[in-house]
């Protein structure tokens, strides 16, 4: 008798024979990949929307600018909080490379409230702060309503609102005649401000003019915060005096930083809180991996008579043991697949809300598909070592 020799089978007959197997059993391997397929699309929408916000902030912070400064008042040795000379802002405006001075002054003590009869307590965590003309130009914010102060409404009781202290006091847009209760009597609202970034002191602030917070609240006129803005390529150089030119007195009491450097620490360390949703997404394709082992396994022994013909028909253990390993490799990679495509698409939708440029690292999606074909050459080894010390014999016991 005359045995038949199997030739080696080519990728494009692995890849048909593979597919076959699994197309036999649609939902059993539908089932069966869902797991990966959550597991991956975890993984690729996590560090695609830590991607997106970032790029978005940094994209924010560009546009703004990075060379802006503040300078605020620190505290005593006591303990105390410290006060900036009145002059601080003029002395600050003559150093080199300073293009830009304009400040904020806390009113301690007054609150501001919809109207007379909310309850003093119900402060909304909101500040009072007398404000410059030219803030708005310093800080790199926008109105989102109405105006801002300017040399009239500065003297009088009127009041800028900032993005969060507009929204806990109940008003989104400028009419004529709204107003606000202010230090025991009605302000006026002349304009509400965009969220601010650089500055997000300024968001729960209702400003007001330096004149009328010394005429209406009793405000001494010191500064709290000073924003600077300084040529770019003098930033550290003009940091390095603003302390000793705040208060040449106590030069210790003042406080000196950078918002964008704040930012972009502030989003690193976001970034490191991935791990938790990545440890999430590892356990899901942990699941994916043992449902792939599964379903190889129980395929395993309902195709015995099947391992056994091809066994007869001369196929040797390799063949056998290829095909049941690139099956369980070709349905964790298609569960992969679907999770890159979910995980993608997710991103591009949520960031696209938030108006953030949409982007997917490398390291997510190649990261997804290669840990799919990890999973699925683990999870298929034991089972295709099982079919393939099946013997040709075993074709006429299942049959």
């Amino acid at each position: 008798m005359t045995m038949l020799v199997a030739r080696p089978m080519s990728p494009a007959d692995l890849l048909r024979l593979s597919g076959a197997g699994l197309r036999t059993r649609k939902l059993r391997a539908a089932l069966s990949a869902l797991g990966i397929a959550i597991g991956v699309a975890a993984i690729v929408a996590v560090l695609g929307l830590s991607a997106s916000s970032q790029a978005g902030l940094l994209a924010e912070i560009d546009r703004l600018g990075t060379n802006m400064l503040t300078v605020s008042n620190g505290t005593t040795l006591f303990g105390q909080p410290a006060e900036l000379p009145e002059q601080a802002p003029g002395m600050i405006g003559r150093i080199a490379g300073v293009t830009a001075v304009q400040d904020t002054s806390y009113i301690a003590n007054v609150s501001a409230y919809r109207s007379p009869l909310i309850p003093s307590i119900d402060t909304n965590a909101l500040t009072v702060q007398a404000a410059s003309l030219g803030l708005l130009q310093a800080t790199g914010d926008t109105l989102a309503h109405g105006h801002f102060l300017n040399p009239a409404t500065a003297r009088e009781p009127v009041a800028v609102l900032g993005a969060l202290a507009a929204q806990r006091l109940g008003i989104d847009r400028v009419f004529s005649g709204e107003r606000i209760w202010l230090g025991n009597q009605w302000f006026y609202v002349a304009g509400i401000l965009t969220p601010a970034v650089l500055a997000p002191d300024i968001d729960t602030s209702v400003l007001i003019g330096y004149p009328a917070a010394e005429t209406y609240l009793g405000a001494d006129g010191h500064p709290s915060t000073i924003y600077v803005r300084a040529q770019t390529d003098r930033v550290d150089a003009v940091q390095a005096l603003l302390a000793a030119t705040a208060n040449p007195q106590a030069p210790s009491q003042v406080d000196v930083s950078q918002p964008s450097q704040a930012l972009v620490a502030r989003a690193d360390a976001q970034s490191a809180l991935n791990g938790l949703f990545l440890g999430l997404g590892a356990v899901a394709l942990l699941v994916g991996a043992v449902g792939v082992a599964n379903i190889m396994i129980i395929s395993v022994l309902e195709r015995r008579s099947e391992i056994g013909l091809r066994r007869a028909l001369g196929a040797t253990k390799g063949h056998i043991r290829v095909q049941f390993l690139s099956e369980a490799i070709l349905l964790a990679v298609a569960g992969g697949a679907a999770g890159v495509a979910t995980g993608a698409l997710a991103t591009a939708v949520y960031a696209s809300a938030k108006g953030w440029a949409v982007v997917i690292p490398a390291l997510a999606w190649g990261g997804g598909i290669g840990a799919a074909l990890a999973i699925g050459a683990l999870a298929g080894l034991l089972p295709a070592l099982r079919a393939a010390s099946m013997s040709p014999t075993q074709a006429l016991w299942s049959i």
